[in-house]
């Protein structure tokens, strides 16, 4: 029997329900899956440059000394001694060089899941800088066990990096959805009403919600709420509530509580071809892809 759609709205990962899942953006970021692949302390010589992969995102905490980040695309950004610099997009035409001597860091690669929300990654900046001063609270905490893990190896490292490169995304997501100048869905969370009407949507995916129902619940006019939804999560309200139960339709297949056809049936979809249309337009393979990812024989 297929497990309600409902069911998997705390926890669209499969983990055990807590107070964290209830979030947005907790919700939202469990669909964002990255893969620490490495963590090494570098030093920079004067003058010179990090080399900085095109395949691989980073994130670099700076130890000591000072880096300059410059962009085809973007001001340049200097980097001082506690800061941390996320590139989501990995290094592209971006340059990462010690500027005034040379200069310390922790420099950390990770890989987003081929399976993740390629609309939702794509959104995010093409960097992040936090300072000391702003990431105070947890950026020593952070930056201690990062030097730990790439300078003591022990049984689980991959597992702890993975894990701390990934505590080091959300948290600069987090300070950065605070500054509220935020930009795709990230700004549609950083702006309360919308963020209402967001969370709307991902407490009941399966409700028929019209724009006039979350413009009520966003507080706001229905042509305004329109705008200013599209204007921030890059597509529509209900473009974007369907692509979230085909995300939530995604986590049932892997789990193979249904078959195909109806899974598709139970997110609202009139036809099993139907549904795979629009699965495969949203993650570039049908859904069968995922049903059998484990290559079991299994009959649909």
């Amino acid at each position: 029997m297929a497990e309600r759609l409902e069911n998997l709205t705390d926890r669209p990962d499969g983990s055990a329900a807590t107070s964290v899942n209830n979030d947005l953006l907790s919700q939202v970021l469990a669909q964002i899956r990255l893969t620490g692949d490495g963590v090494v302390l570098t030093t920079v010589a004067s003058s010179e440059a990090l080399p900085l992969a095109s395949h691989a995102g980073v994130v670099c905490l700076v130890t000591d000394g000072n880096l300059l980040f410059e962009s085809d695309d973007d001001p340049a950004v200097d980097v001082a001694s506690g800061d941390l610099l996320l590139l989501p997009h990995g290094g592209g035409n971006r340059r990462l060089s010690a500027s005034g001597g040379p200069a310390n860091a922790v420099v950390c690669r990770f890989r987003f899941d081929p399976d993740s929300l390629r609309g939702m990654i794509m959104a995010l900046p093409n960097f992040i800088h936090i300072d000391a001063v702003e990431g105070a609270s947890w950026l020593g905490g952070l930056l201690h066990f990062m030097m730990i893990e790439a300078s003591d190896i022990q049984p689980g490292a991959g597992l702890m990096i993975s894990r701390l490169i990934d505590l080091g995304v959300i948290r600069a997501l987090r300070t950065w959805i605070q500054r509220g100048q935020t930009s795709g869905w990230l700004g549609g969370l950083a702006d309360e009403r919308i963020a209402r009407a967001l969370k709307a949507i991902h407490d009941a995916p399966m409700q028929r919600w019209s724009i006039d129902t979350l413009a009520g619940i966003a507080g706001m006019s229905r042509s305004n709420f329109c705008e200013r939804f599209a204007a921030l999560v890059g597509r529509s309200p209900l473009r974007y509530q369907n692509e979230w139960r085909l995300t939530l339709a995604r986590d049932l297949l892997r789990r193979r509580h249904a078959r195909v056809g109806e899974i598709g049936l139970s997110i609202g979809y009139e036809s099993e071809a139907a549904f795979s249309r629009a699965y495969k337009a949203l993650f570039g393979h049908s859904p069968r892809g995922d049903y059998n990812l484990d290559d079991r024989s299994v009959s649909t």
